[in-house]
């Protein structure tokens, strides 16, 4: 999508250095995606001590031996 932005100079510059690329577009593009990236880890991060999971993996891993077992069976019948 095509957008007309006024952005300083010396921000767009130091954004093509910071991100390495020589593109205008490419340096905005790639920064935009880093800064979402930074604020869902923040999201996550904010969330932990808040969300208690508990979760049986032993009993996960039996189940799932046995419903592959019951599977192999199945198919040699």
């Amino acid at each position: 999508m095509r957008t007309t932005l006024n952005i300083p100079d010396d921000l767009i510059i130091e954004v093509q250095k910071a991100s390495g690329e020589k593109s205008k577009t490419k340096a905005i593009v790639k920064t935009m995606k880093e800064y979402i990236k930074q604020k869902k880890i923040m999201e996550l991060l904010a969330l932990k001590g808040k969300v208690d999971i508990d979760y049986d993996w032993e009993k996960e891993e039996k189940l799932e031996i046995n419903s592959q077992c019951d599977r192999g069976k199945f198919i040699e019948k």
